[in-house]
């Protein structure tokens, strides 16, 4: 597959509007300004485009419940938070890329009837933040952004807004709230931001690789870009892969790309020539796959088929000799630190998990914590204000389910880890 998201990365000073014009940014404005707002939802909706930020919710749909609420009113908000272990992908596009974000914005807010749009930056990406902040400057400079894009009479303005370090904010109602200048916990839902988002007007909140799509989208049209990847998953997908794979990066695949050639054709295989042990195909807070899953395809619907879920597309290696009770217990500290504190079963279920693995690691662990450790699970699921909590016990449940061996081993031979 030609590469699209990742088309411009390459390009020496990519992040410049001059040199991005060159090499077709912004070219899509005058496509989508062309076409009724509507129109717009409508090619997205055909094109079957889901959300890459990990729920796969269909972006056309968003779109078109909150175009349909009345009032003039409306905002688009991006979703740079990309704050969960493992994630890495949205980076390349808002350091090498961020016109192609800019231009994806302000065509989602044209189809939405948005005027003002924010960027919701990780607080940790403080060299994305001055990225960001010159090329909106240079998109102003060109007219692309402001009052009358293009002589068109549409209007966007655009700005960033630098959260401050919490995981949680990655959940979009916990976004609003902190965008609005408050505590970032997640809100009840329903309303739903669609109809009640940022300052109880219609918002619609998309990450940066799904807005990223959508020049590419309208540029080639709703039929061909869905015979892209998989039938219930189309377009192409960032795929972030770390750990112990020779060539870890950032890859531009089909959505529906297998494991086996994820990390085997284009990681170039296991480091050292080690066998492989256990995956977790979309970040912290997705199951742990093992060696069977291989030839899984990495899109929402095989993955979930699989006992696990897409999640980001972060992809982390593990070979033989890892030990999944230390994989689990560094994701279920990072869990138990980001808890907001809303709710009680995330609150003390997080802390509670958290304890009984510091046991595991001072050597002092007990056969009979493996089922304790079931136990605290089955009581947080489902029982959460926000899936964070749900994300936090994935590690827990897919390690014991795959890798029971690693805890009782662990625990027999008295091992100890960095608490």
């Amino acid at each position: 597959m030609e590469k699209m998201l990742l088309k411009r990365v390459d390009i020496p000073n990519s992040a410049d509007i001059d040199v991005a014009m060159k090499n077709g940014a912004y070219s899509t404005l005058a496509t989508a300004f062309g076409m009724r707002p509507l129109d717009v939802v409508s090619e997205v909706k055909r094109a079957n485009l889901r959300g890459r930020g990990g729920a796969g919710f269909p972006t056309g749909l968003k779109w078109e419940l909150c175009s349909r609420v009345p009032g003039s009113l409306k905002y688009l908000l991006c979703n740079a938070d990309e704050g969960e272990p493992g994630t890495f992908k949205d980076r390349f596009i808002l350091l090498q890329d961020p016109h192609l974000l800019i231009e994806g914005m302000v065509i989602s807010g044209f189809a939405i009837g948005a005027e003002r749009g924010y960027i919701y930056l990780r607080y940790e990406y403080p060299t994305a933040l001055v990225v960001l902040e010159k090329a909106i400057e240079q998109a102003y400079a060109k007219g692309y952004l402001g009052k009358n894009i293009l002589g068109k009479g549409v209007n966007f303005d655009l700005s960033v807004h630098r959260g401050a370090g919490a995981y949680i904010c990655g959940e979009e109602t916990a976004l609003i709230e902190s965008l609005e200048g408050k505590r970032g916990q997640p809100r009840i839902r329903p309303p739903f931001p669609a109809s009640q988002g940022a300052w109880r007007k219609p918002t619609v909140i998309n990450n940066v690789e799904t807005l990223s799509n959508i020049p590419y989208l309208l540029a080639m049209g709703a039929d061909a870009y869905a015979k892209i990847g998989e039938e219930t998953s189309p377009g192409p997908k960032l795929y972030g892969v770390s750990g112990m794979v020779n060539k870890p990066g950032v890859y531009e695949l089909p959505m529906g790309t297998t494991l086996r050639e994820i990390i085997y054709t284009h990681c170039g295989g296991i480091r050292g020539g080690k066998k492989l042990k256990a995956i977790i195909p979309g970040g912290a807070s997705t199951p742990i796959l093992t060696e069977q899953h291989l030839d899984v395809k990495m899109d929402f619907n095989s993955l979930v088929s699989a006992g696990s879920m897409l999640g980001s597309g972060a992809v982390m290696v593990m070979d033989e000799t890892v030990n999944l009770v230390n994989v689990a217990y560094v994701l279920v500290r990072f869990f138990a630190h980001e808890s907001c504190g809303k709710c009680t079963p995330c609150r003390e279920g997080t802390s509670w998990l958290y304890q009984v693995y510091q046991r595991l690691m001072h050597g002092e662990g007990r056969l009979e914590d493996i089922d304790l450790l079931l136990y605290i699970c089955d009581t947080v699921k489902g029982k959460c204000f926000c899936p964070l909590g749900e994300g936090a016990i994935q590690p827990v449940l897919s390690s014991i389910k795959h890798f029971r061996g690693d805890y009782e081993q662990w625990i027999k031979e008295g091992r100890r880890g960095q608490a």
